[in-house]
């Protein structure tokens, strides 16, 4: 069901239930007024005979009206609703009309009193006199109260009903105007393309679908970065690729040229080298564009140090002992201890793997790389000539690697040491060790 069937639905249904709330509580109302006025009526008419039969006393005719000849006039039936009598203080009538012979005597003082007299309703008041000679009471049938009121309610009922299909109407109407905004929303959702991710304007839009389109412009920005690094990552890789694939295929081409042991042996250790550099390509492009990817760390929890410096270390070993490097690992004096940070310990290996294989590979052979901890950062270093200021501020770029290098990269190295400090809020920075050679990446909170 949709919005809009449903809103109506719900408004169609709670606006009969309120008007008949709004009609019973009228009904009741009225009632309250008519009984308010017709009770004080009554007491002012038990009072006026009390001030007459103080005033002339008792005549010598005390009849009752009912004896009397009542001519018909206009309001006979309201005359008949209407009862009234008098009783001295031994409990004779004295006075009373043709329905107040019916009302009985009430000697427990004075007051109001429903009564069914002749399985009909009626409201007595009963008057004492001051001094105790008169009792004067008079009723009143409540059907006539009652008849009042319906016809009191009928008089606004007949209106009530015609309007109410015009305010359901006028209520659909609103609706469908007020559901507008998020007409319009859905034919600019429904005409825009695939790359079409430009925000909506949320600022005219109504307050209750800002949030709506808030969220939604967010999700835009997401998806529209999640395609560009897509298509960054695959212009890369098609960019980066090309080269090796062609060096492969020319290497496959000279393995397969080749006629002497000598010869075949050195054109399948060429091809092997190849091999080993795209796959070491292809796994940094793949671990690069999930990283970038990456909204926030897959785990998180205390970082055992002393673990991940062997993990690491182990897997630069290799290429360590092949240029005769010695890895050292420095801890700091106690009490003191390595930074107390949480992070995914998996990611912060291949961190401190990508940098100390950095050191590695571009320090003099025989030389050595420090992996050092502190209270507060993370030291890695490695001795040689300290890098210019250019090639200091193009580290991080990917794909470039300083012209002359003899040992194999895919540039790609110091991008994914960022990307993983940054989703642990670290900061890498490159610049010349405490003596002005060689270089130092120092790991510290951002």
């Amino acid at each position: 069901m949709s919005l809009r069937r449903r809103l109506l639905l719900y408004l169609l249904i709670c606006a009969p239930v309120v008007w008949l709330l709004a009609l019973a509580g009228s009904f009741f109302q009225a009632r309250t007024e008519v009984n308010e006025l017709f009770d004080t009526e009554m007491i002012r008419l038990t009072r006026q005979v009390q001030l007459t039969l103080t005033r002339v006393g008792a005549g010598a005719d005390t009849r009752a009206e009912s004896e009397m000849p009542a001519p018909m006039v206009d309001g006979q039936a309201d005359l008949d609703s209407l009862a009234i009598v008098v009783w001295d203080r031994d409990g004779q009538v004295v006075l009373a009309d043709r329905e107040g012979a019916q009302l009985p005597l009430r000697s427990d003082g004075a007051g109001f009193i429903d009564l069914d007299i002749q399985q009909e309703s009626w409201r007595v008041y009963y008057l004492q006199s001051a001094d105790g000679r008169w009792l004067v009471a008079a009723g009143q049938n409540l059907y006539e109260r009652d008849e009042l009121v319906y016809g009191l309610i009928g008089s606004q009922l007949l209106p009530w009903l015609l309007m109410l299909p015009i305010l359901l109407i006028a209520m659909g109407w609103a609706v469908r105007q007020a559901l507008a905004p998020m007409r319009a929303l859905s034919d600019e959702l429904g005409r825009r393309g695939a790359d079409e991710l430009q925000p909506l304007p949320a600022r005219e839009a109504p307050v209750e679908l800002r949030p709506l389109l808030e969220a939604m412009n967010g999700l835009f920005d997401r998806i529209a970065a999640t395609l560009a690094r897509e298509r960054r990552f695959t212009a890369d890789a098609a960019h980066e690729l090309r080269t090796p694939l062609a060096v492969l295929s020319a290497q496959w081409d000279r393995l397969h040229g080749a006629r002497a042991d000598a010869e075949r042996d050195q054109a399948m250790q060429a091809l092997r080298a190849g091999i080993e550099r795209m796959a070491r390509l292809v796994d940094q492009l793949l671990r690069l564009s999930r990283l970038e990817a990456a909204q926030g760390l897959p785990q998180t929890g205390e970082l055992d140090w002393p673990e991940i410096a062997r993990q690491a270390m182990s897997d630069v070993l290799p290429l360590a002992e092949r240029r005769q490097i010695q890895l050292d690992c420095l801890w700091p004096e106690p009490p003191q201890g390595p930074p107390q940070w949480l992070g995914d310990p998996n990611l912060i290996v291949v961190l401190l793997r990508n940098l100390l294989d950095n050191a590695t590979r571009y320090a003099p052979e025989g030389s050595t790389v420090s992996l050092g901890f502190e209270v507060d950062r993370l030291r890695v270093d490695n001795a040689g000539p300290a890098l210019s200021a250019e090639l200091l501020e193009r580290l991080g770029e990917r794909f470039h690697r300083p012209e002359g290098q003899a040992e194999s990269g895919s540039g790609l190295g110091v991008s994914i040491a960022r990307r993983i400090a940054e989703l642990h809020g670290l900061s890498l920075s490159y610049g010349a060790r405490a003596d002005g050679t060689g270089v130092e990446v120092v790991l510290a909170r951002a």
